[in-house]
């Protein structure tokens, strides 16, 4: 009422102020107070006695979130856009974070957020393309690849709202990757920036061991079962064609580990033609793996052994009744 009555009284000054909300918020002022947001949850301020987070704003914190949010996406639209892209980029990397760290006293704290990790990241990769160009979205994209995809999504649950509201943020890509070209110009990014990651994995100290988990094996065998979903993409594009050298370069790289890269080198040798070493591969997979459905679909098609249990799984997946659509 006091709004309607002011702007009556003062028309000028309520075409400022209507003017004033449709421009978008300022870039450096998102920026700081994401800044600070992120230094307070990563300090544990939310989640204990810290007098810098008064007990009312710990138990708002997810409504702080969202506000955060909508102001950092709505401020991609300023001219000066650099601030805004890192405010968003910054939140996205804390929602990663929250899926194994406790920073909010929340089960589960995207889902009660309701944070879209592959939404924000989807807006905030079309910007960049649309306002800096393909070589610097394929730059920036490539490096935010590895440390934000996610087999299982963003919440801890994995089901819910949330969960069927997210995609794979290598299906993302596939939609903004049309022409053979665009393939290998973002597969050359992508490796770079996994050479980056490899680098800084050799540059860190190793005088002692470490026993805290999970360590550098764990890491890279999470990273590649992450990133799964994108290097089958990567090989169905890839394969056969003049950027083939960048699958070699794939399989062998340093970065990645476990299982799932075990795997690339089995599909590999399956393309090129030696399907002995295609099986011998898939079976190893299996062997550390053995109720993975990707390796056991891949083993029958190329005829490699079975372990016993991948068998009884597969027979008991034979023997699930076909869903059906209700009349």
């Amino acid at each position: 009422m006091r709004e309607r009555i002011e702007s009556e009284l003062d028309p000028v000054q309520n075409a400022v102020r209507k003017r004033a909300a449709a421009q978008p918020p300022d870039p450096a002022t998102v920026l700081w107070e994401v800044r600070d947001f992120a230094e307070l949850a990563r300090a544990g301020a939310y989640i204990a006695g810290d007098r810098r987070v008064s007990p009312k704003e710990r138990t708002r914190w997810r409504l702080t979130f969202r506000r955060l949010t909508a102001d950092a996406l709505a401020a991609l639209r300023h001219e000066d856009c650099g601030p805004a892209e890192e405010a968003v980029a910054l939140l996205i990397d804390l929602a990663c974070e929250t899926k194994r760290l406790d920073y909010f006293r929340s089960e589960d704290p995207m889902e009660a957020a309701q944070f879209v990790v592959s939404d924000a990241a989807a807006t905030l990769w079309g910007f960049v393309r649309e306002r800096h160009g393909f070589a610097r979205f394929a730059t920036v994209a490539a490096a935010q690849l590895p440390r934000w995809e996610s087999a299982y999504g963003w919440s801890r649950s994995g089901w819910g709202k949330l969960a069927e509201k997210e995609t794979s943020l290598a299906s993302v890509l596939g939609r903004t990757l049309r022409a053979p070209d665009a393939w290998t110009a973002f597969a050359d990014c992508y490796l770079d920036a996994l050479d980056q990651i490899a680098r800084t994995e050799a540059a860190k100290p190793t005088s002692r061991r470490s026993y805290s988990y999970p360590d550098s094996d764990h890491r890279r065998s999470d990273r590649t079962r992450d990133l799964a979903e994108w290097h089958s993409m990567l090989l169905e594009h890839l394969a056969g064609s003049e950027a083939e050298d960048r699958l070699d370069r794939l399989a062998r790289h340093p970065a990645l580990g476990g299982p799932e890269l075990t795997f690339i080198q089995a599909r590999l040798a399956q393309l090129g033609g030696n399907t002995d070493a295609a099986r011998t591969l898939v079976e190893t997979c299996l062997r550390k793996l053995p109720g993975h459905n990707g390796f056991a679909d891949f083993a029958v098609q190329i005829e490699a052994v079975l372990p016993t249990f991948t068998k009884d799984k597969l027979a008991e997946r034979a023997r699930r009744p076909i869903a059906t659509a209700p009349s």
